[in-house]
């Protein structure tokens, strides 16, 4: 019995030690403070959540339905502060000092990290605010001013919680902006890169959707305008990502921005073709062009359907003119129409396209050419060096 008792009383001195001096009985209670938190975590924020939404839905302003949905997050967050807070109060931690200054400063970086959480969410439904801007600046640059906000919001709750801490920030920042001029002498490329990035979305030079070509360098469909580079999928489905400091350097064609896309021919006639045949041809190309609700007109864009040159194997009409469409597909179809009635316009005139060819004249009664005889002395006894004759002797 005397074992039994003393094996009891080890477990009684042990559970009242407990863990650096806090008594289990104390850890166990705020154990399952923090437990019962976290179970009706979930039933608190339907609750919350659904009579703010029905608020929320009363009101015709649709702003306040967006931040109800960002706000979850925090929202779901609450139970587990306030559980943290009770698990301490309850457990009345007074044996040691520092153990009571720790708590109150857990409590308050919760409250703290909440606060900004919450502040960081309802960034993005508020960026209705910064539509105006889209009028000046592109969408991807509001996008990119909502990324800085964000970061500022995050930087500040950061240094908040650390002041609590009794961290000093002013040092840190020095410290950083020294080893951020080391880090920028060594990081020329990302610097130039970023900045490229920033010059792209604030002067709008193409978006996400656009068709550009970049100089010796790749065409294709910007689908990503990022910080340090941009990403362009090719027409073969390929993606390519560009550095942003390279559209700094090369000229960059954005053929999304075309309000008419163009069509330049040169097509040859014979040269038997007559000036009352070229007349006509040219009259009814241009009778085509005319009027076409497919084709831009003269007040709107250049046209040209003029004898242009005379070639080496035909005579030359030129065709400069612009569709209203500039959809690839679209002008596609077009130019065919086109083609099919120039071809029809060409041979109801009664002539041809011509082709590269070469014609030989001969002269009736010319006389044919001498045969060539060689001289008798030539002929005579004439060897070469040994290796036989050159002419055969006959006779003579």
């Amino acid at each position: 019995m005397q074992s039994i008792q003393n094996f009891w009383d080890l477990v009684k001195d042990v559970w009242q030690s407990g863990y650096m001096g806090i008594n289990f009985s104390v850890i166990v209670t705020i154990l399952l403070i923090l437990a019962f938190a976290l179970l009706v975590r979930g039933v608190f924020t339907r609750f919350v959540v659904n009579r703010l939404a029905k608020m929320a839905a009363k009101t015709e302003n649709k702003l306040d339905d967006k931040v109800i949905v960002a706000m979850n997050g925090p929202i779901r967050f609450i139970p587990v502060v306030v559980g943290v807070y009770f698990a301490f109060e309850v457990a009345n931690i007074q044996d040691g000092e520092t153990l009571a200054i720790a708590s109150s400063k857990i409590v308050r970086s919760l409250i703290v990290f909440n606060l900004f959480w919450a502040l960081y969410c309802a960034i993005t439904p508020l960026t209705f605010l910064l539509g105006r801007l889209e009028e000046i600046f592109s969408t991807e640059m509001v996008s990119f001013l909502v990324k800085i906000m964000k970061g500022i919001v995050a930087g500040i709750g950061a240094a908040t919680v650390l002041e609590l801490w009794g961290i000093e920030v002013g040092p840190i920042i020095a410290g950083l902006g020294i080893v951020g001029v080391a880090v920028a002498l060594g990081a020329q490329d990302l610097f130039k890169n970023l900045i490229s990035g920033f010059l792209i979305l604030a002067e709008k030079r193409f978006k996400a959707g656009d068709w550009v070509k970049v100089d010796g360098v790749v065409e294709g469909t910007v689908e990503k305008i990022g910080f340090r580079s941009t990403m362009i999928r090719r027409f073969d489905r390929a993606p390519t990502i560009v550095p942003n400091a390279t559209f700094a350097d090369r000229a960059v064609t954005n053929f999304s921005e075309m309000t008419h896309r163009r069509i330049y021919w040169k097509i040859g006639v014979e040269y038997s073709t007559s000036v009352a045949q070229m007349q006509v041809i040219t009259e009814q190309i241009r009778d085509y062009l005319m009027g076409n609700a497919d084709f831009a007109q003269p007040n709107e864009a250049t046209m040209f359907v003029v004898t242009d040159s005379f070639n080496a194997s035909s005579i030359d009409i030129m065709i400069y003119c612009f569709t209203k469409t500039t959809n690839w597909g679209d002008w596609l179809d077009i130019k065919q129409d086109f083609a099919y009635a120039i071809k029809g316009i060409v041979e109801g005139a009664g002539t041809g396209f011509a082709f590269p060819s070469i014609s030989i004249y001969k002269g009736e009664g010319a006389d044919e050419p001498e045969a060539f005889e060689p001289p008798p002395d030539f002929k005579k006894g004439h060897k070469d060096d040994g290796e036989g004759s050159l002419f055969e002797e006959h006779g003579q």
